[in-house]
């Protein structure tokens, strides 16, 4: 590789690193925490899903409770299970019946807890997981700006690491196995930069790649919208195949009683190891009434198998199908699998600790760039203006990533011991407590204090959330452990070895020459 395409490598790498650098440190931390979204839910809630990657329970039964509040005639009604809560989704749309009053011409979306059966809307059933899960693509930021900036960043690492392999590229075998931690503090940095971004550069480049295709088909699909369908986004979806068909409502009111679980069980006795994951109802009541059943194979029999069964409800015929095992397209397959990879959920516990694990060691190497991009600046050659300069902007770049950390852990702590909690709850806990803190220490100035004091906060914090479970719910490791409540547990264990890493660290591993970061005068 010459010169020349080397430093425009290497400045293109340095330059849309440093760019990114909070933002996306903020999706690594939070994402790596959203792999357990569903855990942590439960284990705020104190609940154990009994079925996971299902609708549990019977379609029928949830429809005659629905009853109880809404007449459902003429309606199209949706049962969705799209996280492992013990909430379901449920959307009612207005009824279509002639006779229908104007209440029942007024749809509804809520959750219904599939076991005491109470309903809650959005902002009520928000919890921890959510919030950590929608930080990870900045979704607190209005729609749709949040998601684009978090897809643009995406996109942007994606550029930092491919010119990061490719700057490392000819020493890239020596280098991953050369640490010199005797050395310089670049070099210190430089190593660990290295070692850890080969290690975790096939993680990384699947989530810059699926992480962006999320957040940025948006913007992505607009010109084959207006190009190919003349703007008309409906017929792209129906494509896509995420519309659902359409069926002409009769009017006519259907005198035989209304049964699906019989028509569900056909479905899994026909397909093996089928998961329910959606019942859709079309004009409930109705001579034309339908039922879709959709969901997919166990991750073990298929790892794309989607499929869906539509049902005539009136002689019981079937109108449309895709076989899970034999019929999934091209179309089926990108879709699935940009999900699954994104998701790292079709291999179990392992492959989601892993994967927290490589999120935990990308934000490691994105700290450790902003620091390499310090300590190349903090030179006598360079004005003392400038390197003042770019030791603020580090200083607070780390105090904003630092302080992730500790303010998580007490969030965890907090919602344990608070009476209610819903979104704007977790709002007005989070995001002060963490501007306080980063406040505080940027106003320290001083990175080791702040790599030091947050590692160990954090880490103190961490031991005592399985204590504040134990205490407020009565599930201490123990008994979670005796109760098969493995969600409850994992998130337990999870914040236990957290906390005694960080701690090991901060005491036994931290170096006093940090402090060379502050720059002195020429």
């Amino acid at each position: 590789m010459g010169n020349r395409i080397y430093n425009i490598l290497f400045h293109t790498h340095t330059v849309s690193g440093i760019v990114i650098s909070v933002a996306l440190y903020v999706i690594f931390f939070a994402g790596s925490f959203s792999f357990f979204r569903d855990e942590i839910a439960n284990w705020q809630r104190g609940h154990q899903v009994s079925q996971e990657d299902a609708i549990p329970g019977s379609v029928d039964q949830y429809l005659k409770d629905l009853s109880e509040n809404y007449n459902l005639q003429g309606r199209d009604v949706e049962l969705y299970h799209y996280f492992n809560e013990r909430n379901i989704s449920v959307s009612l749309s207005a009824s279509k019946d002639s006779l229908a009053t104007e209440k029942d011409k007024v749809g509804a979306f809520f959750y219904m807890d599939t076991e005491d059966k109470t309903t809650s809307d959005y902002r009520g059933s928000y919890h921890l997981g959510e919030f950590l899960y929608r930080l990870h693509f900045l979704d607190q930021i209005p729609y749709p700006y949040g998601r684009y900036l978090a897809g643009l960043v995406a996109f942007f690492f994606l550029f930092a690491i491919i010119t990061g392999i490719l700057v490392h590229w000819d020493k890239i075998v020596s280098n991953f196995y050369t640490f010199r931690p005797w050395g310089k503090l670049k070099t210190v940095w430089t190593d660990a930069h290295t070692a850890l971004g080969v290690i975790g550069f096939p993680f990384q480049f699947v989530y810059a790649v699926t992480g962006a295709f999320f957040l940025l088909k948006g913007i992505l699909i607009l010109p084959i919208v207006m190009g190919l369908y003349d703007g008309d986004q409906n017929k792209l979806y129906e494509d896509l195949e995420y519309n659902h068909p359409i069926y002409a409502y009769q009017n006519e009111k259907l005198e035989q009683p209304i049964y699906i679980d019989n028509l569900v069980d056909e479905v899994k006795e026909d397909w093996p190891d089928f998961r329910l994951t959606e019942a859709h109802i079309f004009n409930y009541g109705d001579t034309n009434m339908h039922i879709s059943i959709s969901g997919h194979l166990g991750y073990a029999s298929k790892f794309s198998g989607a499929g869906h069964r539509i049902y005539k409800i009136a002689d019981g015929s079937i109108v449309e199908e895709k076989v899970p095992m034999t019929n999934n397209s091209y179309l089926d397959g990108v879709k699935n699998i940009m999900f699954r990879l994104h998701f790292g959920d079709y291999a179990g516990y392992g492959l989601r600790v892993i994967s927290f694990i490589l999120g935990l060691i990308s934000c490691f190497v994105i700290l450790s760039g902003i620091l390499i991009w310090l300590v190349a600046r903090d030179k006598k050659n360079i004005p003392e203006k400038r390197r003042k300069f770019n030791h603020q902007v580090a200083n607070i770049y780390i105090a904003i990533c630092l302080t992730m950390y500790p303010v998580t852990a007490l969030e965890f702590i907090i919602v344990k011991f608070a009476q209610h909690v819903d979104m704007a709850f977790l709002y007005r806990t989070y995001f002060p407590i963490w501007l306080v803190a980063t406040l505080f220490f940027v106003f320290k100035k001083n990175i080791s204090f702040t790599n030091k004091w947050t590692l160990i906060s954090g880490g103190i914090l961490a031991l005592w959330i399985p204590v504040a479970n134990g205490v407020m719910s009565g599930n201490w490791l123990w008994t979670a452990y005796r109760n098969g409540q493995e969600q409850i547990l994992l998130v337990d264990l999870l914040w236990l070895i957290l906390g005694l890493v960080t701690l090991w660290i901060a005491f036994f591993k931290l170096k006093t020459k940090q402090t060379e970061f502050v720059p002195t005068k020429s």
